[in-house]
C-alpha cells in the first residue's frame, strides 16, 4: 500500500499500526488480485479475501468458546486455509501459532503443552503430530483442514474485534538450536513495522508479486513475504512446498510475473544446482532476497556471475527484517560479505561484553531497538529479561559496521572460540573453506584442546565427484586466514545438520565430533 509506505516514511501516526490491511484494500482495491493458491489454482481478489476472513472470524467463534487471547495453532502446509485463519485470529483477538510440521510428534507435543492452544488446524499428512499435540493439551479442539475452506464459506461474515496494537497477535517458535524452543510473541504493531521494514528495503508496492514457498511457521514466509505483500496491496503466490524445478518454473513464468522471491541460502544453492537453472528467465525478478543463515561468498559470487541480483540480508524472528543490501549487484560486489544497511524503523548498537559501544569497525555483540522488536517470549519471563534490556534486544550475533554504515556479521557471539588466546569466528573460516573448488558446504565449530585451549573442526560436504582430502582443505586455508584460524581437524560428511529454517545445528556437529570416526 503505497500510501502507508509514504506515511511511515515520514513518521506514521499510531493509527497505521491498528490498520486491517485486508479490509483497507477491500475498500480501495476490491477487484485487485490478492492471492493465488498455487496448489489449487484458486485466485482471490482483496474483496473476496476480506469476506472470507470475516467468515473465518465467525467459524473461529463457533469453534472456540472465547477466541480473544486464545492460541490457535496450525500444523499445516502453506494454503489459503492457514492464511485466512491467520487474519481471522487477528480480527478476533486470538493469537495465531503456526507450528513446525517438520518436527516429530514428541516435539510438537512439547510446543502444544507450552502454547496450550484452544484449536489446532492440521493437514491429514500431519495427523500423528496433531494427535500427539491433542494428548499433550486435551483441551484443544482438533480440526482437519480438509473441507474447512467450505466451512468458512458457509458462515455469515462476522465483525472484527481485534486486540490492541500492542497485544500479541502471533507466536512463532524458534528453531531451538541451543535447547528448548522459545515462543516469540509478535504484536499487531510489530507485524506492521516488520512488514514495513521489508517493504522499504525491498522496494515492494501494490504492483509487486511475491512467491512464497517458505513455510508460514517461519518468519521469512509469514512476515517478510505473506504479511509484507498483502500489507502493500500486491499479489501473493502461495505455494505449499518448495521444489527447485517448480520454483524456477514459476520465477520464469511470464503470466505469474514474480518480482520478489525470498529464501534461505540453501534454497538458492538448490535452485542453482537444478538443471532448469541454465534456462530460467529472471528478467522480471527485482531481486533474489536471501537471509536466515550466512550466505557463503562463493555462492554469492556464482549467483552474481549468472546475472542474478542477489540481495543479502539479516533478520530474526524476534526483530523481523533488520538490514539488507541495496538492490544493486555493484553494491553487493563492493561490499562482499555484508548484510547491508539498517532498515528505517530500527536502531542498532554494537557493544562489548560490558555493554559499552565499540568503535566503528570493531566487532561486538549486535543490539537492536525498534517497534518491530518482540515484547518477549511466551511463558519464559527469565529468557525475555535476559534478551531484552531497556528496549534493546540482545541478538547474540557478533558483528561490526564500516564507515558507511554497512553491517557485517562475523558469527554468533556464543559460537566464537578462543584458540591460543586468539578469538576465532567460525563463519570466517567457513567462508574461506567455501571458496575451495569441490566444496559444497562447510560448518566449523570449536572443541576443547589440551594444548591450545580450543581448536576448530571443519565438517565439509563435497560436491558430487570431487576428490578432496583434509590436506587439501588445510593447504587452501594457508594464504587466506591466519594459522591459528586453520581447522585442526577436518571431517567429510554427506550433509550438514540444519533446522527447518536452514540454520546450522552446531550442537549436532559437536556431538558428531565426539563420536569416533
Amino acid at each position: 500500500m503505497d500510501g502507508v509506505r509514504e506515511a511511515a516514511a515520514v513518521g506514521a501516526p499510531a493509527a497505521w499500526t491498528d490498520l486491517d490491511a485486508i479490509a483497507y484494500h477491500a475498500g480501495a482495491l476490491a477487484g485487485r488480485r490478492a492471492c493465488v493458491d498455487l496448489r489449487t489454482g484458486e485466485t482471490l481478489t482483496y474483496g473476496e479475501l476480506d469476506r472470507l476472513v470475516a467468515q473465518g472470524v465467525a467459524w473461529l467463534a463457533a469453534r472456540v468458546v472465547e477466541p480473544f487471547g486464545a492460541r490457535v495453532a496450525t500444523i499445516a502446509r502453506n494454503g489459503l486455509e492457514s492464511l485466512v485463519l491467520m487474519y481471522a485470529c487477528e480480527r478476533s483477538g486470538a493469537i495465531f501459532t503456526p507450528l513446525n510440521w517438520r518436527l516429530t510428534a514428541a516435539e510438537i507435543a512439547e510446543l502444544a503443552d507450552d502454547a496450550k492452544p484452544a484449536l489446532i488446524l492440521f493437514d491429514a499428512e500431519f495427523s500423528d503430530q496433531a494427535e500427539a499435540a491433542g494428548k499433550a493439551w486435551p483441551a484443544a479442539v482438533l480440526a482437519s483442514s480438509a473441507g474447512v475452506r467450505a466451512e468458512f464459506a458457509a458462515c455469515e461474515p462476522a465483525a472484527a474485534r481485534p486486540g490492541a496494537p500492542g497485544a500479541p497477535c502471533v507466536i512463532l517458535y524458534t528453531s531451538g538450536t541451543t535447547g528448548r524452543p522459545k515462543g516469540v510473541m509478535i504484536t499487531r504493531a510489530g507485524i506492521f513495522w516488520n512488514a514495513f521494514n521489508f517493504t522499504a528495503i525491498g522496494d515492494v508496492s501494490r504492483h509487486s508479486v511475491m512467491l512464497c514457498d517458505t513455510p508460514m511457521f517461519h518468519t521469512v514466509g509469514l512476515m517478510a513475504t505473506c504479511r509484507c505483500i498483502l500489507q502493500c496491496g500486491g499479489t501473493l503466490l502461495l505455494s505449499d512446498r518448495f521444489t527447485p524445478g517448480g520454483a524456477l518454473a514459476r520465477l520464469s513464468d511470464p503470466v505469474l510475473c514474480v518480482t520478489h522471491f525470498f529464501g534461505v541460502p540453501q534454497i538458492a544453492q538448490m535452485l542453482r544446482d537444478d538443471p532448469a537453472w541454465a534456462t530460467a528467465d529472471f528478467s522480471r525478478l527485482k531481486g533474489l532476497f536471501l537471509g536466515g543463515a550466512p550466505l557463503p561468498t562463493a555462492l554469492c559470487n556464482a549467483l552474481l556471475a549468472d546475472g542474478v541480483t542477489v540481495v543479502n540480508g539479516y533478520g530474526s524472528t524476534e526483530a523481523g527484517t533488520v538490514a539488507h543490501m541495496p538492490i544493486d549487484p555493484d553494491a553487493t560486489r563492493a561490499k562482499p560479505g555484508s548484510v547491508g544497511l539498517l532498515v528505517p524503523a530500527m536502531e542498532i548498537r554494537i557493544v562489548d561484553a560490558d555493554g559499552a559501544a565499540v568503535p566503528v569497525g570493531a566487532t561486538g555483540e549486535v543490539w537492536l531497538r525498534g517497534p518491530a522488536i518482540t515484547p518477549g517470549y511466551w511463558n519464559q519471563p527469565e529468557a525475555s529479561a535476559k534478551a531484552l534490556e531497556d528496549g534493546w534486544f540482545h541478538t547474540g550475533d557478533a558483528g561490526y559496521r564500516d564507515e558507511e554504515g554497512y553491517l557485517f556479521l562475523v558469527d554468533r557471539w556464543k559460537d566464537m572460540y578462543i584458540s591460543g588466546g586468539e578469538n576465532v569466528y567460525p563463519a570466517e573460516v567457513e567462508n574461506a573453506i567455501g571458496l575451495l573448488a569441490g566444496v559444497r558446504e562447510v560448518g566449523v565449530v570449536g572443541v576443547a584442546d589440551a594444548r591450545w585451549g580450543e581448536v576448530g573442526v571443519a565438517f565439509v560436504v563435497a560436491q558430487p565427484g570431487a576428490d578432496l582430502a583434509a590436506a587439501d582443505v588445510q593447504a587452501h586455508c594457508q594464504p587466506l586466514i591466519a594459522r591459528y584460524k586453520h581447522p585442526a581437524h577436518v571431517r567429510f560428511i554427506e550433509a550438514l545438520p540444519r533446522t527447518a529454517s536452514g540454520k546450522l545445528r552446531k550442537d549436532e556437529l559437536r556431538r558428531l565430533f565426539a563420536q569416533p570416526e
